[in-house]
């Protein structure tokens, strides 16, 4: 036979375009259209409702960036049209590539109720089926104009990303706003068409069953009549049942298939409109579930829950009835899908529990499963937090956008620093937004890793990142290839049965220890530092509040803010979302965010000091506060007392230009230039700058990666760099006991202070940089005199090491990492730690010196960026850090420093000494949190871990009469598996493993 393989596929194509699609519709005639343009921010329903519109064309341009305009769409049923199925279509102005990055609506009857969402992949709404001729139509669109951010050519610079910098100009044009005969039989053929076209594509050419197919489209396209095709539709259809029903092999990859629509909770537009966009996408979702019995829709992200819940409750009313016949599945149990490399171990920790127990108050649902299918990353922290959730699974896909290395498993189970193993999957199709195209679908077979022992992957289904869910096309498709021959076998499922039989069928799965390291998007490390820096300052302020309140409460009678606590511990977990803590959201979101913080930081300032007074009492005596977990100065951890300072540092000029700063126990010198040359460590005899080498150094990069500019930093950066090392000043401080340096640079200018405490081991540096570069890095290196392999650095709960060499691609590939409040860098019996109140993203390199054979190791500190998009104005203006080299640093040192830099010292003055609520014996136990039972029951809870990666035995001493003790989860359940630790009274013995997480629930009598 001859190859006429490309002639038939060419043939299916065209008229698929030009005929068959066409005919879905063959009949229609055009509504009235009206409009109403919103003033400012979007109104409220009635009130759009209830405005008067002025007659619109189609043809007309509308919508003024990230405005709404209200449309009346009114029309009648043709009396011919009786008994037939009718459909509206609503076309806004639609780019179908971009379903969820432009205009979109919701569309409303006349009395408010919602009826479905408006987007690219879904243009139509149900008028009928059948309908009554001369039936009266009328609809109203709440439609948004969010202007299109990410265009087809992406990354360019834009205005429209703040509604302040947006200006008015129309950014749509109205399409089409008709009635149509919706013509079934024909839209069965075009999906009919599609799979086996799609599945085609994807056979071998060798194969008998690609021909049967090729054979089988061929006499469907004979049985058309292109003049006629909604006549011979079903004719058509005839001709390809035998090839749809062809069953599937038995060794076919099994797809859970899971209904889904990733939604950014901000991104490309701004928090407010997630909130619509949640309402639109529940909209289509609820009503799809109640058309089609087998479909099952996921979602994820509490606080999208509760937005659809507080701002659109028709809609929630819907929803909880799909929810409770178990097919609008609440995904994930967190309160977003946040960052997990940047957030604390607290933060870290309440995502789970706000998420959770969101989902158990509103509708009993226990989450197994954590759903992050588009995080950056994923800190080594993670499993023992997801674990102590009372959650055992976890789904990402991101990891597939790896650079540099491919993942080896789509199955297995992920160990964690403490060696907690939580089964994990990664969705072989690749993608978040499956559409069950055929390539796609095959895709997800040939790419699974895991043949020959397991067989069961998930497949993510719906348009998403900003929004649209699942389509009928997509379940239309789905169920062609429920039990399709050539190709896998698909159905809908949720996640928590996807995971029971892949786990069930694959007990002996692979492990993978450590983070999970996506090798793409280092910048987000970096991007937006004051959103970064009102994150980690909000966590801090947080753990204060809670740690105050709960000790005047117990100690006074103080009203612990139950209400207010949980509220603003919401706003902080939101903005710690995987594209706002990452810097890489529009700079309307950033604006917002600093403006948050900064109200976080008032309301949180004022219950510390209203319970610090409570607990001090009337009167003149200073007292010092000391929330961090350690104790300083004679200041008990989670204590006042009155402050006390030891010791002297001396200030004096230094041989050849500069300064040396001198405390006893380290000796600084400072050169001409501003640069520390020495940071000699006076007890161990031993230097930390590395021979011939300069710290506190500035060095700037040109940052223009090849695309994703607010997310990556590509490793050709490294390739040119300047030292700043001209300086406009370098002086004694006011202060008289540090020193001032002043340098300018480009555009901007910096002004650092160094300084030594009084009887500690530290070299404290502030830095302020007015920064206006553009497209530049600016790091903060500190080259060190220390030979080591590996280095460590703080992650959620512990730390995590990581080589300094680059044997292979792996360790290569992390030229941009992670941190929170310590890096870590030791030889045997001494090393060195860079604590930061603010920073995340570090690098660091090793070299061996031609002078003596010794090995630098240079840890750098990622200080600011200056990309253009998707905010043009990233980062410009006054930023400040604050960093500390400790030399002679053990990794408790560096543990110690990293709590102190960021919670610094309180002063109250009152009667009276504060004795700690809670008091632990083993500095090697740091505890996280100390609060009252969010139940409302007055029982103090406390959670700790242990930090140094070693086992140890403590004892935690109550302040308090305790009743009894339980160990519970991070939902201060009790743990049923877990022993009683022995205790005397109030004294709790403990024996924990290298960074166990303990949680102590202790009532009070």
């Amino acid at each position: 036979m001859h190859d006429d393989r490309t002639l038939v596929e060419a043939r299916l194509k065209r008229v698929l375009d030009e005929r068959i699609r066409p005919a879905v519709y063959p009949e229609s005639v055009p509504l009235e259209v009206a409009v109403w343009n919103a003033p400012g921010e979007p109104v409220p329903v009635d009130e759009g409702l209830a405005a008067a519109p002025e007659p619109i064309e189609v043809g007309a341009r509308w919508g003024a960036p990230w405005g709404t305009s209200w449309f009346r769409v009114t029309g009648t049923v043709p009396e011919e049209w009786a008994g037939r199925t009718v459909e509206a279509l609503l076309d806004l102005g639609f780019d179908e590539n971009m379903p969820g990055f432009q205009c979109e609506g919701l569309v409303y009857r006349p009395d408010g109720t919602p009826v479905k969402g408006l987007n690219p992949r879904n243009q139509w709404v149900r008028i009928g089926d059948p309908v009554e001729g001369g039936e009266r139509v009328r609809l109203h669109i709440e439609a948004a104009s969010n202007p299109v951010i990410l265009d087809y050519h992406p990354f360019l610079p834009t205005r429209l990303g703040d509604k302040e910098t947006a200006g008015s100009e129309p950014q749509y044009r109205l399409e089409r706003m008709d009635l149509a005969v919706f013509d079934e039989t024909v839209w069965q053929l075009v999906n009919d068409l599609e799979v086996l076209g799609e599945l085609m594509a994807e056979l071998p050419v060798e194969s008998a069953r690609r021909w049967d197919i090729l054979r089988a489209v061929e006499r469907a396209l004979d049985a058309v009549d292109l003049q006629a095709v909604n006549s011979t539709a079903d004719a058509a259809r005839s001709q390809l049942r035998d090839v749809l029903a062809a069953p599937a092999v038995p060794s076919a990859h099994r797809i859970s298939a899971v209904g889904h629509a990733h939604i950014d909770s901000a991104w490309l537009w701004p928090l407010r409109e997630t909130v619509r966009k949640v309402a639109r996408t529940t909209s289509n979702m609820a009503a799809l579930l109640e058309d089609e019995p087998d479909f099952v829709f996921a979602m994820s992200q509490a606080q999208q829950w509760a937005w659809v819940r507080d701002h659109r409750p028709e809609v929630w009313a819907r929803v909880k009835k799909a929810v409770a016949d178990g097919r609008f599945v609440p995904a994930g149990g967190m309160w977003v899908e946040s960052d997990t490399n940047m957030p604390g171990s607290e933060a870290m920790a309440r995502q789970f529990v706000h998420g959770k127990r969101f989902f158990l108050d509103e509708f009993g649902v226990e989450n197994d499963e954590a759903w992050l299918p588009d995080t950056f990353g994923f800190a080594a922290g993670l499993p023992q937090i997801i674990k102590a959730a009372g959650s055992k699974w976890l789904l990402t896909q991101k990891i597939s956008w790896s650079q540099t290395n491919k993942f080896p498993h789509h199955t297995f189970r992920w160990e964690g620093i403490d060696g907690t193993r939580i089964f994990t999957h990664f969705p072989p199709v690749d993608t978040y937004n499956c559409s069950m195209k055929g390539s796609e679908i095959a895709h997800a077979a040939n790419n699974f890793k895991d043949k020959g022992v397991a067989r069961h992957s998930l497949a993510p289904t719906g348009w998403g990142d900003g929004g649209g869910g699942t389509t009928r096309e997509m379940i239309a498709k789905a169920a062609r290839l429920r039990d399709l021959e050539g190709s896998a076998t698909v159905v809908w499922e949720t996640p928590e049965d996807f995971f029971r039989k892949a786990e069930a069928e694959y007990p002996d799965a692979p492990v993978w220890v450590g983070e999970l390291y996506l090798e793409l998007h280092r910048a987000t490390l970096t991007s937006q530092a004051k959103t970064k820096q009102g994150n980690r300052r909000s966590e801090h302020l947080l753990r204060e509040a809670e740690l105050w309140a709960a000790t005047a409460a117990v100690r006074t009678g103080f009203p612990y803010p139950y209400e207010e606590l949980d509220r603003l511990w919401k706003t902080v977990l939101l903005h710690q979302f995987h594209d706002i803590l990452p810097g890489s959201s529009i700079a309307w979101v950033h604006r917002e965010a600093r403006r948050t913080y900064e109200r976080v930081a008032e309301e949180l300032n004022a219950v510390i000091d209203a319970a610090q007074h409570a607990l001090a009492g009337e009167g003149s005596t200073a007292l010092v506060f000391n929330s961090a977990p350690h104790g300083r100065d004679g200041v008990p951890a989670g204590g006042a007392a009155a402050p006390r300072v030891d010791g002297e540092v001396g200030l004096t000029p230094r041989t050849g230009g500069g300064h040396v700063l001198d405390n006893g126990l380290l000796r600084v010198e400072i050169d001409e230039r501003g640069l520390v040359v020495s940071a000699y460590d006076l007890e161990a005899e031993r230097e930390t700058v590395a021979p011939g080498r300069a710290a506190n150094l500035l060095q700037i990069h040109p940052d223009f990666p090849n695309m994703w500019d607010a997310w990556d930093v590509d490793e050709f950066y490294r390739n040119t760099v300047t030292d700043l090392v001209d300086v406009d000043e370098v002086a004694p401080a006011e202060d008289g006991a540090s020193v001032r340096i002043v340098r300018s640079f480009g555009a901007s200018r910096v002004t650092q202070v160094l300084s030594l405490a009084p009887g500690e081991r530290r070299l404290g540096i502030d830095t302020e940089v007015d920064w206006h570069e553009t497209e530049k890095f600016l790091k903060l290196a500190f080259p060190l005199d220390v030979h080591a392999e590996r280095y460590a650095s703080e992650t959620q709960f512990g730390h995590f090491h990581r080589p300094t060499h680059t044997n292979t691609s792996w360790e290569s590939a992390k030229f941009e990492a992670c941190n929170h409040r310590f890096v870590h860098i030791e030889e045997p019996g001494w090393g060195v730690a860079l604590v930061n109140d603010s920073t995340y993203g570090h690098d660091v390199t090793r070299a061996v010196r031609d002078s003596d054979s010794g090995t630098t190791t240079t840890v750098r500190v990622s200080l600011l960026r200056a990309p253009r998009f998707p905010d043009p104005e990233t980062d410009q203006g006054v930023h400040r850090f604050r960093h500390a080299l400790v030399p002679g640093a053990a990794i408790g040192d560096a543990v110690r420093e990293g709590w102190r830099i960021n919670l610094p010292e309180r002063r109250v003055s009152g009667a009276r000494e504060v004795a700690p609520l809670v008091t632990v014996d083993q500095d090697a136990v740091v505890v996280t949190a100390v609060k009252l039972a969010d139940d409302g029951s007055g029982d103090v809870v406390v959670r700790f871990h242990e930090s140094r990666g070693g086992r140890t035995k403590a004892t935690l001493t109550a302040g308090f009469e305790v009743g009894e003790v339980t160990v519970t989860d991070l939902l201060e359940r009790p743990l049923t598996d877990a022993a009683s630790p022995s205790r005397d009274g109030g004294r709790i013995s403990l024996r924990l493993r290298p960074f166990e997480l303990v949680t102590l629930r202790l009532t009070r009598v």
